[in-house]
């Protein structure tokens, strides 16, 4: 990505949804221009020409040529001003209007030739629209706050047959740019959504009846979060689905990545029971496509094969000494968990190499099997970690040790050939990388020893990719390669992580939806689908500044020496209070443009 792409993304990344590019990039140069010293001329008369050009554009003025001519001078001198200024007060607003001009391509053209936004630039409610899966937010919430649970439930599985994984493990992006914010904190969604699957589990709230039969059959691969939801919307749609799953039971990384302290497994199996109570799925455990059964076979057998096999082999570090005995995959730990193989740590050393979610699971998973001493060294900052915060925080308050900025350099064998200690090169942050992260660079400092007993390596997952490859699937490095409907061939899709890569659990759900849909499509169909479920009107909002409900926590303490679920249930008190504080921008405000329910 070039430099001024990542520059403004990183400015999108903290833009609310829905809003016009060119308003957005016109209100950011007005507010450039007022920073000018006026030194130097590109700044100084750069600016107000560059928006004075853009507020012409955005007013329609003149013809299409015109127009176009002025975007075209727009640009030369966005690149003029962006390498002759003095500091970053010029070249800074030039160079994210640059990006804005290459990201939003479609939209400047937009007001080029039809002096308007795109039909498809609205406002939207933030929180539904930053849900991968585009669940109704203030619509679920507001039945809970009439207290009809079970409703919600079935409002959120309209979009995600797993409510009670995405209450418990979900990353809520939904959250980032909630308008509650304008008051004071976002509403606490996810844990409103804990409150109501507590009140209603998945397999206790009854299924919503699933279309006329079409006597199409689909087979899906894999029933991680991805092959379960496409397996639910083709069932509602009225198709027959056979799910393969090469483990001995259901559900994928939900299964065997994710430890019963953050997801109980009952809760994973109340949501699975959920989606068979639709009647046409079968799930066929313990069946290894290319084992036997091949993805031919499957093309030759049903009319749509879904590819959804996840990302489920650890990564490893090419290092000396990886070969000793107690180097472990951390991903092979938790698998091993999931099946009742609990690794026994007590008295040990053990460091974890890696900065994401499975290496804080693996972290806190070997505090709970009596490990000593827990470290985690990570080669970047840790505001740099791509795990969520709450679970850094959760590991370093179990007891761990964190240590940002070091590079694993080697593995020191004992005489028996196990390991003794690992070797880190202390790091510096140095030029940002394409994802806008300062890549480490080594610092001028003496290598450390930390000693060790078991070292788990969490630096990555990849696939098991050989038969797909095998059978002619397009695959680029180890990941297979689909459109943006999940498309691969002919009537064969894919999603998921083995698509983009390890990724959270409602990107697979959104993935599995997404590709439900397109093989409908492709059979012939456009079935829609509809609950039926009428959303509560709203009464007034609660504008009243108040405190953002959090549920609380087991003590660390307690929480460290079992695998029981870390946290605690809301109370009706507390969850009263968060609901109240929904400003249903699905009603009020730039929300009703779009339609919302009523």
């Amino acid at each position: 990505m070039e430099p001024h792409l990542q520059t403004f993304r990183r400015t999108l990344d903290a833009y609310p949804v829905g809003t016009c590019p060119l308003a957005m990039e016109l209100t950011m140069l007005h507010n450039a221009k007022t920073q000018s010293c006026g030194k130097c001329v590109p700044c100084r008369d750069g600016l107000p020409q560059l928006e004075g050009m853009l507020q012409s554009l955005l007013d329609g003025d003149g013809e299409p040529a015109d127009r176009e001519r002025r975007l075209q001078e727009m640009r030369a001198l966005a690149e003029l001003v962006r390498d002759t200024s003095d500091c970053a007060i010029g070249y800074q607003p030039a160079t994210v209007l640059l990006g804005a001009m290459t990201t939003f391509e479609r939209e400047f053209d937009s007001h080029v030739h039809d002096t308007r936004c795109l039909t498809d630039r609205r406002p939207v409610v933030p929180c539904v629209s930053l849900c991968p899966a585009h669940t109704d937010v203030p619509g679920y919430i507001a039945l809970i706050e009439k207290g009809d649970h079970a409703a919600a439930i079935n409002l959120i599985r309209e979009n995600n047959p797993l409510p009670s994984a995405c209450a418990l493990v979900c990353e809520h992006p939904c959250e980032v740019h909630c308008r509650r914010r304008l008051i004071d904190e976002p509403i606490n969604i996810r844990g409103l959504k804990e409150y109501a699957v507590d009140h209603a589990p998945g397999d206790e709230v009854p299924v919503p009846t699933r279309g006329p039969a079409t006597g199409r059959r689909i087979a899906v691969v894999g029933s991680g979060p991805s092959g379960l939801t496409a397996a639910w919307f083709l069932a509602l749609m009225g198709h027959e689905v056979v799910i393969f799953e090469a483990n001995e039971k259901p559900g994928g990384m939900l299964r065997y990545g994710i430890p019963g302290y953050r997801f109980p497994k009952h809760r994973l199996d109340s949501d699975i029971a959920g989606i068979l109570a639709l009647g046409t799925i079968e799930i066929r455990c313990g069946v290894r496509i290319g084992r036997g059964t091949s993805l031919q076979d499957l093309r030759e057998e049903y009319d749509s094969v879904y590819v959804a096999i996840g990302a489920q082999a650890g990564l490893t570090l090419d290092i000396e000494g990886g070969d000793a005995e107690g180097v472990m995959s951390a991903v092979d730990v938790l698998h091993g968990l999931a099946e009742d193989d609990r690794p026994d740590f007590r008295g040990k050393r053990v460091v974890v190499i890696g900065g994401g979610n499975v290496a804080m699971d693996a972290t806190r998973t070997a505090i709970r099997c009596g490990a000593e001493h827990v470290h985690v060294v990570y080669r970047r900052r840790r505001e740099d970690m791509t795990a969520l915060p709450h679970e850094i925080v959760g590991a370093v308050r179990e007891g761990a040790r964190l240590s940002a900025l070091f590079a694993p350099t080697h593995i020191e064998k004992d005489d028996r050939g196990a390991v003794a200690a690992l070797w880190v090169q202390p790091q510096m942050p140095g030029p940002h990388d394409h994802a806008g992260r300062p890549t480490p660079v080594p610092a001028d400092k003496p290598a450390v020893r930390l000693p060790a007993d078991v070292v788990l390596i969490a630096v990555g997952q990849g696939i098991e990719s050989t038969h797909f490859a095998e059978s002619a699937l397009p695959l680029d490095r180890t990941r297979l390669v689909a459109d943006d409907t999940g498309r691969v061939l002919p009537h064969v899709y894919s999603g998921g992580d083995c698509v983009s890569g390890p990724s959270t659990v409602i990107e697979a759900i959104a993935a599995g939806k997404v590709a439900a849909y397109a093989i409908d499509e492709e059979l012939g169909y456009h079935h829609t689908i509809d609950f039926g479920i009428e959303v509560p009107h709203p009464g007034p909002n609660n504008r009243v500044p108040t405190g953002r409900v959090e549920a609380p926590l087991r003590e660390p303490d307690l929480r460290r020496t079992d695998f029981d679920y870390v946290g605690e249930r809301m109370t009706a008190q507390e969850a009263g209070q968060e609901v109240s504080r929904c400003l249903r921008c699905d009603h009020y405000g730039s929300g009703a443009l779009v339609g919302g329910r009523s």
